[in-house]
């Protein structure tokens, strides 16, 4: 197993958990209906264990699009956090976004899929960036908030535990492992929202580990099929009144 390293320096990643969070489902309103979602998480001060299926004390408002072993913990970098002040015009309280683990020294374009962490007791795989939802524009009231996210890259990205185990804000995120150097989040993110026909690459970023949902749409890319994102950026039309 070799060490991981910010890409293109040779220095070692110094990455740790700013905030841990965990969130229970409540109600998000958007284009006059509601939204079950868990997307308003709040700081827990005590460490906590990560599952095979998430952090302990949190949940999932549909846990057919989010949660589960492949997105159990979601990752957020506190890096980011300025870029939105500017767009939202307003100071934002981790966790803005929804996510589990607010952090600090990691990046869409060091972090690649497959890499391994152990963090706290736990060990942590990186599975798939975060395919930005309407959830984000209802939280915010900002209707192009998710394509904001797609145009930047500053998505943030899941974890699966591959060694469940206790983990807490302060924690650093020591690598472990680095099995496909190509196959950064920020090269995912190109594919799945830029470049959607660049068939080489896709081959490439299909990886082992990757996430079973953006590996499905990277497959149906390769025979041809280009998805439509509208639903997934914009949700559901309004109800008729």
């Amino acid at each position: 197993m070799s060490d991981l390293h910010a890409a293109g320096t040779g220095a070692p990643f110094a990455a740790r958990i700013l905030t841990l969070s965990v969130g229970t489902v409540g109600e998000l309103p958007y284009k006059g209906r509601t939204i079950r979602s868990a997307f308003a998480k709040k700081p827990v001060g005590t460490r906590i264990e990560a599952t095979k299926d998430g952090l302990a004390g949190d949940e999932q408002g549909d846990r057919v699009k989010h949660g589960g072993p492949d997105k159990a913990v979601c990752v957020f970098p506190a890096e980011h956090y300025p870029h939105y002040e500017r767009l939202l015009g307003r100071p934002l309280a981790r966790p803005a976004f929804g996510e589990n683990l607010t952090t600090s020294g990691l990046d869409e374009h060091e972090v690649c899929i497959g890499d391994v962490f152990r963090v706290g007791d736990a060990v942590l795989q990186v599975t798939l960036p975060r395919n930005p939802c309407y959830r984000l524009a209802a939280r915010y009231g900002v209707r192009e908030l998710p394509l904001w996210f797609e145009r930047s890259g500053r998505t943030g990205f899941y974890l699966r535990v591959l060694q469940e185990g206790r983990i807490g804000a302060g924690d650093r995120l020591e690598p472990v492992e680095r099995p496909h150097p190509r196959a950064t989040v920020a090269e995912a993110n190109r594919l799945m929202h830029h470049d959607k026909r660049d068939l080489p690459a896709i081959r490439v970023i299909l990886v082992p580990e990757l996430g079973q949902n953006w590996r499905r749409t990277f497959e149906r890319r390769l025979s041809g099929t280009i998805e439509d994102p509208s639903r997934r950026r914009y949700g559901p039309a309004a109800p008729l009144s």
